[in-house]
């Protein structure tokens, strides 16, 4: 795998701490790693050295972990130089498997109701997540802003899914309005992204999720996650470590979810 770069990238970062991206709080340095670190990692696998440092921050308030060598890229450099070709490589299962298993589960979080919901499925890269839903009769839609040939769906989602999508959004806030565009008022997002784990103080960027390769360039702890999406008059409540749900109100369809073991941020 070669890395040409359309910028030197490799540029030291500045010592001095700037505003977090969630909440405002001064954010420092916290580490440093090759461009090719990634989450092939939590496989056993690594990629060789590219020898391209790659900094991040973290929020002495909220602690969220962010990237501070990608914040000038435009969707271009991220599309020339981490969605390429060779993405495949250190996201295997994001072609197929990751779609099947994503539409497995939405079946069984809504049952019978799924084929009365209309569905967006953001940032759903090949689009194959809403071409299974649309097979067993849901009304599906996927839209990816780095995707240049997709197009904005004209109408608004009941359940706005983005699987492994906030971790890649290099400016938080605008991403989530974007998704939030797509949502009906009454509706409710369906996401995933790990949140930090308790022991990140020590493992830092080592944990296997820090992967600039993949594109992590936002790494959440559960009060940044929090902050988030309560900066919009949104609640969010956690199935699991990984997969969450956001709402204004909860709406009648998805009522049961609150009681799948799920646990207020």
């Amino acid at each position: 795998m070669t890395e040409i770069f359309s910028r030197d990238i490799s540029q030291v970062a500045s010592p001095n701490p700037v505003a977090c991206l969630i909440c405002g709080d001064q954010s420092f340095l916290c580490g440093v790693v090759d461009f090719h670190k990634s989450c092939l990692e939590q496989r056993g696998l690594k990629l060789n050295f590219l020898g391209i440092p790659v900094y991040y921050r973290r929020c002495a308030g909220c602690g969220f972990i962010f990237c501070d060598t990608f914040k000038d890229w435009s969707p271009d450099e991220f599309r020339s130089h981490i969605y390429n070709a060779d993405y495949k490589i250190v996201d295997p299962d994001y072609d197929s498997v990751r779609p099947a298993a994503n539409a497995d589960l939405l079946r069984e979080l809504f049952q019978r109701r799924l084929g009365s919901l209309r569905l967006v499925d953001y940032g759903g890269g090949n689009g194959r997540l809403a071409a299974l839903l649309r097979e067993i009769g849901c009304y599906a839609e996927s839209y990816d802003p780095f995707s240049p040939d997709d197009v904005r769906p004209l109408k608004k989602g009941d359940i706005v899914t983005a699987f492994e999508v906030i971790e890649h959004a290099i400016k938080p806030q605008e991403t989530l309005l974007d998704i939030l565009s797509l949502l009906n008022e009454n509706g409710i997002i369906i996401f995933s992204t790990v949140v930090q784990p308790n022991n990140i103080d020590q493992i830092m960027l080592n944990w296997w999720y820090v992967g600039p390769r993949n594109g992590h360039v936002s790494i959440f702890s559960r009060d940044s996650l929090h902050i988030l999406f309560k900066n919009y008059g949104l609640n969010v409540a956690s199935i699991s470590d990984g997969l969450h749900f956001a709402f204004k109100t909860l709406p009648p369809f998805a009522a049961h979810l609150i009681h799948r073991n799920s646990s207020q941020l």
